[in-house]
C-alpha cells in the first residue's frame, strides 16, 4: 500500500503550485507523466509545465482543497478535492467551485499518471453566457 504520507505530500505540494512556481512539477511529476482530464491528454513534464502555464495565465486565481486522501495500493491513491477558480470572463469574475477526483499512480516517489475526474459542465460551460443557461435548462430537464 503506498504511505498516506506521500500522497499527503503530493497534496501539499500540489496545492502550493500557482504561476510563480511551476518549477515545483519537477518535484512530484515523473518526466514521463500522462495526465489527462476531461478536456485534455497531456504526455510528458514539458507539455505538464506549458498546460500549467497557460492555465494560470488564464484566471485570476486558482486552489484546491483536498478533502479526501485515500490510498487504493501499492502505487495508486484518489484524491478528492474542491477546486476554486476565477476567471475574468466567467461567472461575472466571481469564484467557481468545482468538486473532483484524481486518480494518482506513483513510480520512483513522482506521479507518473494522473486523471482528474469532475463535470466540465460546472467547470466551464455552465458560466458561458447563453451556453450556460441552456446547460442548466437542459440539466433540470433531465432531473
Amino acid at each position: 500500500m503506498i504511505e498516506r504520507s506521500s500522497i499527503e505530500e503530493f497534496a501539499r505540494q500540489f496545492a502550493a503550485i500557482d504561476r510563480n512556481n511551476l518549477h515545483l512539477l519537477d518535484q512530484i511529476y515523473h518526466p514521463e507523466v500522462h495526465f489527462s482530464d476531461p478536456m485534455h491528454d497531456v504526455f510528458g513534464l514539458a507539455a505538464l509545465h506549458s498546460y500549467c502555464a497557460n492555465l494560470y495565465e488564464n484566471v485570476l486565481a486558482l486552489r484546491f482543497e483536498f478533502t479526501q486522501l485515500s490510498p487504493i495500493d501499492h502505487e495508486q491513491a484518489l484524491l478528492c478535492w474542491t477546486m476554486t477558480y476565477r476567471h475574468p470572463r466567467l461567472a461575472g469574475g466571481q469564484d467557481i467551485q468545482v468538486p473532483g477526483v484524481s486518480q494518482v499512480w506513483f513510480r520512483e516517489g513522482k506521479a507518473y499518471r494522473h486523471i482528474d475526474h469532475y463535470d466540465a459542465g460546472a467547470l466551464l460551460y455552465e458560466h458561458v453566457p447563453v451556453l450556460g443557461n441552456l446547460i442548466r435548462w437542459l440539466k433540470r430537464r433531465l432531473k
